[in-house]
């Protein structure tokens, strides 16, 4: 199949900046947001293959690939996945869709939890690929976190000093980041890889990743804990997914941390991958968007 066959690529203007995006399909929306350090091209594999049964919109989020990159400030809100989370819900209300579903992997799934969250009318059911709740991870973190996650604690560190180390050799950082399981230098597919190597080579990409990082290191812990506090919790039914060779099924039971965090349905599973789920294993993602999301 080609590249995003029959999808059309444009960009809309939000409230605080231009998000780029792919659309096609018929259907009921189902979006998808894609995780770091990637852009919406990570669906490739996924996405051409539900454009007969929904309409299929896939966006860089804020700060990532060819969208906006919100401004800097002190306390990281810009970055905050509660800001993200609105520029999400305004960009599908934007393109009319009042309501939608949504398939989310890292990063991506971080805003698609605040969205759920926030705006619990809009998300009729959603999937979340290889993450638990981000103040959990912090809550939980050990030795085993520190070592396998470390970029959550690199990249948070103050301006320019991993953006600095990143800007002077963005591809082979990107191979390392990406490593996290073995790699040859073929693994993603090279339409993909080339769309996450142009915008990683834009200085203001970098800094948007660091960002995205240190807001959840700081102001994203404080708005999860404000929200757990008040008991606010996913009303949306919701599948979790992980690669069994990645670290969250090593460190974690998934699927009852996220049954604290939800108020309805969790279900879901491991899956023969590492953390690039949607392009390892595409084929059993387009099987659970079909018998979950219906």
């Amino acid at each position: 199949m080609d590249f995003f066959n029959d999808f059309d690529i444009t960009f809309l203007e939000t409230n605080r900046g231009i998000i780029r995006y792919r659309k096609a399909g018929n259907g009921p929306p189902l979006l998808m947001l894609h995780g770091n350090p990637q852009t919406h091209a990570m669906w490739h594999k996924v996405a051409p293959n539900l454009i007969e049964d929904y309409t299929v919109i896939c966006p860089d989020i804020p700060g990532y690939g060819k969208s906006f990159k919100p401004k800097l400030s002190a306390n990281h809100e810009e970055y905050s996945k509660v800001k993200m989370a609105k520029d999400i819900e305004e960009f599908m209300k934007l393109l009319n869709f009042k309501s939608f579903y949504v398939l989310a992997h890292d990063r991506g799934a971080r805003i698609a939890h605040r969205l759920a969250l926030d705006f619990p009318d809009k998300v009729l059911k959603m999937i979340l690929l290889d993450i638990i709740p981000t103040i959990e991870h912090f809550e939980r973190a050990n030795m085993d976190f520190a070592m396998g996650y470390y970029h959550w604690f690199w990249l948070a560190q103050r301006n320019p000093i991993p953006e600095s180390v990143i800007q002077k050799a963005p591809e082979e950082w990107f191979y390392a980041h990406t490593s996290r399981e073995k790699k040859d230098r073929d693994f993603f597919a090279p339409n993909a890889l080339r769309d996450y190597l142009e915008c990683l080579k834009n200085p203001k990409t970098v800094e948007a990743i660091c960002e995205d990082y240190r807001a959840a290191a700081t102001i994203d812990i404080k708005d999860d804990k404000i929200s757990r506090n008040n008991n606010v919790k996913v009303k949306s039914p919701v599948m979790v997914l992980w690669g069994k060779k990645g670290k969250i099924e090593q460190w974690y039971d998934p699927i009852s941390i996220w049954k604290k965090y939800c108020s309805t349905e969790v279900k879901g599973f491991g899956i023969d991958t590492g953390h690039y789920l949607a392009e390892e294993d595409p084929e059993a993602i387009i099987k659970c968007v079909r018998s979950f999301l219906i």
